[in-house]
C-alpha cells in the first residue's frame, strides 16, 4: 500500500515473528509502520520445501492483513515487487529512505545468521536502531547458560524440572511435581497396536494459489510436493489455536504413549501439527502448556499424567533448551564435526527412492508433508546418517530445507546435536543409533521390506545392522569411556573374529554403493 502519512518509526516483523501478542500492537500509532518483507536472500540459503516457503509466505500476508485490520500501518514488500532488493538490510534502508524516518527497531532474531546481519545494518546506519525482544519465549537467550554456569554437562531433566517450578506447571501445592515423578517416558514408548484408531485429520482451506504462482514464476527452488486440497498447516493464529484444540480435544489422551510409535499408517499420529504455529509465533509455548495442563485438571478422570507430561516436556523442556543450547554456543556450533565425519548424504534422501522401507516412508512422507515426528527424524533418517559417517554440514542443509518447522535455532541443535554427536555430548549423553532392532520394536516398517532385518551380513542383511557394528569399530575408543554405551563395544569385541570381519566387510559393501541400497 502507498504510505503518504508522516512516519515517525519504521518496524521491521520477520516471517518467524508473527506475535499477535506482542506489546508493539497494544495501540495503534499512527506515526509507526510495520515494515514485513518476501526476499530471496531467505528463500535460497538453502533448498525448502515448498510448504515450508509457503507457509511463511501465507502467515506473513495474513498477520499484515490483520494488523492492517486493526489500524496499524503496514509496508508489505512481496517477492516479486519491483522495488524488492531480495535482502533484508537493503530494503530496510530503501523503505526508511522512501518514509524519511531515523528510528528503525526491529525484534531479536532467532537465527543467528539474521541476528548478525541486522547488527550490521545498525553498525553502519545513520540512524537511531532499537533492538526489543520477540515476547514469544519463557526463558531469554543466556537464561541456560546461565543455568548450567559451572557444571560440565547441560542435562536437561534440570532444566526442566526448573522450569516447571518456576512457571508453576503440574506441580502440587506441596511444590512435588504432580503425579509424584517428575518424568514418565518410560511409559511413553510404545509401539502403534493395529487396532488402535487413529483420529481423523483436518485440512484448512487455505488460497495457496497465488503464492505459488508467484515462487514459479520467479523461479524459487523448493523440494517436495504440495496439494492444495489437503493443506493442513496452521498460518493464522485462528487456525492455530483452532489446530491446539484438537489436539486437546482428540489426540493428547493417547499422545505419550504414542509419541516414539512409527508407522506407515499415518504420518501424524497424535501429534500436535502445531511446531510452525509456534516456531513462527502465532501462538506461544507458555498458552500452549497452560492449555494442555487446563484440560488434565478438568479431565483427570479420562487422561492419563504421562500423556501430559510428555507433551509438556517436549515445550517447556526440550524446545525452550535448545534454544538455550544454541545461543550458549554458537556460531561455534554450526562447525562442530567431533566425530569427523566426511561422507555424502545418499542420494535417495531427496527422492525417498530406496528399498530400506523405513527410510523411504519416512523420506518419502517428509517430502509429501514437510513433516516426520521426533523419532522419525532422530532414529531413522538421522540414525542412518549417523552410522553413515555422512558430513554434518550436509545433513543440516537437508533437515533446514525439508521441515516446515525448521529454523535454525531448533533445527541445528537437534540434528548436529543430539542426532549426529558431531558435538561431542553438549547436547546428548551418548549417540543416538540403533541396528534394526529398535526400529523393528517401534515400528510397522520392516514388515515386507526388501531386506532382512534379523541378519548383519549376507544376502538382503538389513544395512542399519552391519553399519551399526562398524560404527561401533570405528569409534571403538570413544564410544569405550562413555558408559552409557561401552557395553555394545565389549560386546562387539567379545564377538567372534569371522563374524566381525563378515559384519565390517558387509558394511563396507554397503557404503561403497550407499546409492544404491
Amino acid at each position: 500500500m502507498a504510505i503518504s502519512k508522516p512516519t515517525r518509526s519504521l518496524r521491521l516483523i520477520l516471517g518467524d515473528q508473527l506475535n499477535h501478542q506482542h506489546s508493539w500492537f497494544d495501540e495503534v500509532d499512527d506515526e509507526v509502520v510495520y515494515l514485513f518483507m518476501e526476499v530471496r536472500s531467505e528463500t535460497d540459503y538453502v533448498v525448502h520445501h515448498v510448504q515450508k516457503v509457503v507457509a511463511f509466505f501465507l502467515g506473513m500476508r495474513a498477520f499484515a492483513k490483520t494488523l492492517e485490520g486493526q489500524g496499524h500501518r503496514v509496508k508489505y514488500l512481496k517477492l516479486d515487487d519491483p522495488s524488492n532488493k531480495q535482502d533484508i538490510p537493503e530494503n530496510l534502508a530503501m523503505v526508511a529512505d522512501e518514509l524519511k524516518v531515523e528510528d528503525i527497531s526491529y525484534q531479536l532474531p532467532d537465527e543467528y545468521r539474521l541476528d548478525e546481519m541486522l547488527k550490521g545494518f545498525s553498525e553502519s546506519t545513520n540512524r537511531k536502531v532499537t533492538v526489543c525482544d520477540t515476547e514469544h519465549f519463557m526463558t531469554s537467550r543466556e537464561d541456560l547458560a546461565t543455568f548450567f554456569k559451572g557444571k560440565k554437562r547441560y542435562t536437561m531433566e534440570y532444566f526442566y524440572r526448573d522450569m516447571r517450578k518456576r512457571f508453576d506447571i503440574l506441580m502440587d501445592s506441596d511444590g512435588s511435581p504432580t503425579g509424584g515423578a517428575w518424568n514418565f517416558d518410560h511409559d511413553n514408548r510404545k509401539k502403534l497396536p493395529a487396532k488402535v484408531e487413529l483420529p481423523e485429520l483436518r485440512t484448512f482451506q487455505s488460497d495457496i494459489s497465488d503464492v505459488l504462482s508467484m515462487l514459479e514464476k520467479q523461479k524459487v527452488e523448493t523440494l517436495g510436493t504440495i496439494d492444495a486440497s489437503n493443506w493442513v498447516w496452521p498460518t493464522t493464529r485462528e487456525e492455530a489455536l483452532e489446530t491446539l484444540a484438537n489436539f486437546v480435544a482428540e489426540r493428547l489422551q493417547l499422545f505419550g504413549t504414542y509419541q516414539d510409535a512409527m508407522t506407515s499408517r499415518d504420518p501424524f499420529l497424535f501429534h500436535a501439527r502445531i511446531s510452525f504455529a509456534m516456531n513462527s509465533k502465532l501462538i506461544s509455548p507458555l498458552e500452549v502448556v497452560k492449555e494442555v495442563e487446563s484440560y488434565y485438571n478438568t479431565h483427570k478422570d479420562t487422561i492419563e499424567i504421562n500423556q501430559v507430561e510428555g507433551f509438556i516436556r517436549q515445550v517447556i523442556g526440550w524446545r525452550e533448551y535448545m534454544r538455550g543450547i544454541y545461543w550458549a554456543h554458537m556460531p561455534e556450533f554450526a562447525e562442530m564435526n567431533k566425530l569427523e565425519h566426511t561422507a555424502p548424504l545418499p542420494s535417495w534422501y531427496w527422492t525417498g527412492e530406496t528399498k530400506m522401507s523405513c527410510l523411504s516412508h519416512a523420506i518419502g512422507q517428509s517430502l509429501e508433508h514437510a513433516y516426520a515426528h521426533h523419532i522419525q527424524r532422530l532414529m531413522i533418517t538421522g540414525n542412518f546418517a549417523l552410522l553413515l559417517g555422512v558430513d554434518p554440514n550436509e545433513v543440516d542443509a537437508w533437515y533446514l530445507g525439508i521441515y516446515i518447522d525448521a529454523i535454525e535455532w531448533v533445527e541445528i541443535t537437534n540434528t548436529r546435536g543430539m542426532s549426529q554427536f558431531a558435538d561431542g555430548g553438549i547436547v546428548g549423553t551418548k549417540p543416538y543409533m540403533s541396528s534394526a532392532n529398535y526400529i523393528h520394536k517401534m515400528s510397522d516398517y520392516c514388515k515386507g521390506c526388501h531386506y532382512d532385518r534379523k541378519i548383519r551380513h549376507g544376502e538382503n542383511a538389513c544395512p542399519f545392522n552391519s553399519l551399526y557394528w562398524a560404527f561401533v569399530d570405528r569409534h571403538r575408543e570413544r564410544l569405550a569411556r562413555n558408559g552409557r554405551i561401552a557395553q555394545m563395544v565389549r560386546l562387539w569385541e567379545r564377538m567372534a573374529a569371522d563374524e566381525r570381519v563378515a559384519t565390517l566387510n558387509q558394511a563396507k559393501v554397503y557404503m561403497q554403493n550407499v546409492d544404491t541400497l
